[in-house]
């Protein structure tokens, strides 16, 4: 049990180090390509943070544990909202200025009720795993679109700001892109291995592993990323890689997941998973957009609420473990 136990451990440390090398090469050498700061932020950073969700989804479904791949899916996504946004807001009142992020947040709820349809039929098959993906490629083609059509937005010097933090030149920024995406491999394949030993020797499903401790795992680059594009007073960085985080896992981390492998579907994850996947959406997004005349601002009483349904959602769960529970 104790190799496991390490094993974890050791996968998450380099797993959290290599993605923000990976992150910071790829924006970097983005940058130097003349890709605009408005994509970069959109797709380089908010999806980039994303990559240790999609590597270890991957390689689960790969290795025949799909059940690991949906959870760290869904459970980092629970992660994003509850914990880091939750979390940043309580420290921190978030102000909303990027009408990008404002345009991405309704997208987000439909992708997010598009998944619950392909949950139904209690199998995420090639098919579903094909149309997310497909929906994933229209989105990104969307977003340069609009990016192109209007290059200024708030979250433009944001993401400007971010980049000038790590300075690297063309060459450094492709080798820490590329050492960066070795490293989340091999790290990503020590997690796995960790998570499904210590689920197997407790005879929890690897599911329920996959929604907590891999989820949280998983999403440590996005909560350093949001930590420091906080120090830095960038709000819109922080909302805006929650939200391309969570628009990737759902569509491309599942989707590509259940390509390769076809994933059953409890009843549960339905109910308890989505439900609460979906909930804490639509109040990121009526939190963010405003209501009743209010400007978009996720406040530190806001912050508590998605932080403390995430905590409850954390306690239900290890009383699951706890008493056994299997799904």
């Amino acid at each position: 049990m104790m190799l496991p136990v390490l094993a974890v451990v050791a996968g998450l440390i380099l797993l959290m180090w290599s993605a923000e090398r990976f992150v910071d090469g790829a924006a970097s050498t983005s940058s130097h390509l003349g890709l605009s700061p408005l994509l970069i932020g959109m797709l380089v950073i908010g999806f980039g943070t994303s990559a240790p969700e999609l590597v270890v989804s991957v390689i689960a479904a790969a290795q025949g544990n799909p059940g690991l791949a949906l959870g760290n899916a869904y459970g980092s996504n629970i992660v994003n909202i509850g914990l880091i946004l939750g979390l940043v807001a309580l420290i921190s009142p978030l102000a909303v200025h990027s009408s990008m992020i404002r345009r991405e947040l309704p997208v987000l709820g439909g992708v997010t009720l598009l998944s619950a349809l392909l949950l139904l039929g209690g199998v995420l098959g090639r098919f579903e795993g094909g149309l997310l993906l497909l929906v994933l490629v229209a989105f990104i083609g969307f977003s340069i679109w609009q990016a192109l059509k209007a290059p200024e937005d708030a979250m433009t010097a944001d993401t400007e700001q971010d980049i000038a933090s790590h300075p690297m030149s063309l060459r450094a920024g492709l080798l820490w892109t590329a050492f960066g995406l070795l490293l989340l491999v091999v790290s990503s394949r020590l997690l796995v291995w960790g998570a499904v030993s210590i689920a197997q020797s407790f005879g929890v499903s690897d599911l329920i592993i996959g929604l907590t401790v891999v989820a949280v795992g998983t999403s440590l680059p996005e909560l350093a990323s949001s930590i420091s594009a906080l120090r830095r007073g960038e709000h819109d960085l922080v909302l805006g890689n929650v939200v391309g985080s969570n628009l990737f896992n759902t569509l491309g981390v599942v989707g590509l997941a259940a390509l390769i492998t076809p994933i059953e579907v409890a009843r549960e994850v339905l109910l308890r998973d989505w439900t609460l996947m979906m909930a804490m959406t639509v109040l990121m997004t009526v939190f963010a957009l405003g209501w009743r005349n209010r400007a978009g601002r996720i406040n530190r009483l806001e912050g508590g609420a998605l932080l403390a349904m995430y905590l409850a959602y954390t306690g239900f769960m290890i009383s699951l473990v706890m008493q056994g529970g299997t799904v």
